[in-house]
């Protein structure tokens, strides 16, 4: 009894991390570590970096359960929820989520290096705080303004094992920057009536399917533009641009049929998409920039650790 009782309660807290969306955005962090060096990244920094990301990531997530739990009961699909289905209380995730806060700024500082403990709660604000309190109830646009703090993370995995902020780590934040609007909306015209009924702006209720279709479309083709820029830049190789081109074909298809879809799931179908895409589009980038080398011939057999 016990034993299933510490399940039960663990589900519970953990549930409150959003942990499907938290694991995109530690993945896209991981990346963005290995792509920051050659070779592999220093070890206690990529750990203990991906660590105290991950907790930012929940105690952003927590935080926006708390200051959403009127709207989340109000909507489908998020009124399981532990806060509005009273299985946590509102104290609880706020103790919750402030404890992993902290411990989040606490192992960044004494692991990492300052520049990631500030760009990582600058991060968490924006998302937990901007975006939720204000952007989100504010305005149509809520999911491009906020889409900054989302892209983040990238960056703060390349800052945490170099402690500098180069260039090619912002080309990955505008990468998830401008991937955002079209896969959050693809979700949002299914989800319209839940939006309506909770009273929060989102594009597909304020100003029409037809219109969000083609917003999705057009961010799509900008997608597409900005994913060939790290092979422009000499970030990456031929092997990225190959599988970027493809993956960004798909997606124009599917937005394209999305303006006169089959059915009202096909948005689920792009939505779905979309995140395959950015994984597959980051597991290219990480293949080009380090695994292909170590199978070419005359590379090195072993790879080293990059010094700390």
């Amino acid at each position: 009894m016990a034993t299933a009782t510490a399940g039960t309660v663990f589900r519970q807290y953990w549930d409150l991390t959003k942990p499907r969306v938290v694991a995109l955005i530690v993945f896209t962090a991981a990346i963005g570590m290995f792509l920051a060096v050659p070779g592999l990244p220093p070890l206690r920094e990529s750990v203990m970096g991906f660590l105290g990301i991950w907790l930012a990531a929940s105690s952003a997530a927590a935080i926006n359960q708390i200051l959403d739990a009127r709207i989340d009961a109000k909507m489908a699909r998020t009124s399981w929820r532990p806060i509005v289905s009273g299985r946590v209380t509102a104290r609880q995730a706020v103790l919750f989520a402030l404890a992993l806060a902290a411990l989040s700024m606490l192992v960044l500082l004494v692991f990492t290096n300052v520049l990631a403990a500030l760009l990582t709660f600058a991060s968490l604000i924006g998302y937990a705080i901007v975006y939720t309190v204000y952007l989100k109830r504010a305005t149509p646009q809520n999911i491009v303004i906020g889409g900054i703090a989302g892209a983040a993370p990238p960056a703060l995995g390349w800052v945490a094992v170099t402690g500098t902020l180069d260039p090619h780590a912002l080309l990955l934040v505008l990468i998830i920057f401008v991937w955002t609007p079209p896969h959050f909306w693809a979700l949002a015209i299914f989800r319209r009536q839940d939006y309506a009924r909770a009273m929060v702006p989102m594009l597909p209720v304020t100003h029409g399917v037809e219109y969000t279709r083609w917003q999705i479309l057009f961010y799509t083709v900008l997608l597409v533009v900005v994913s060939v820029l790290p092979w422009v830049t000499g970030m990456s190789g031929l092997f990225y641009l190959g599988g970027a081109l493809v993956l960004g074909l798909v997606f124009l298809a599917h937005a394209w049929k999305l303006m006169d879809p089959p059915d009202e799931l096909y948005a689920m179908k792009v939505f779905n998409y979309s995140i395959v895409y950015l994984m597959a589009l980051f597991a290219f980038l990480l293949v080009d920039h380090w695994l292909l080398p170590v199978l070419q011939p005359g590379a090195m057999a072993v790879m080293e650790f990059a010094p700390a």
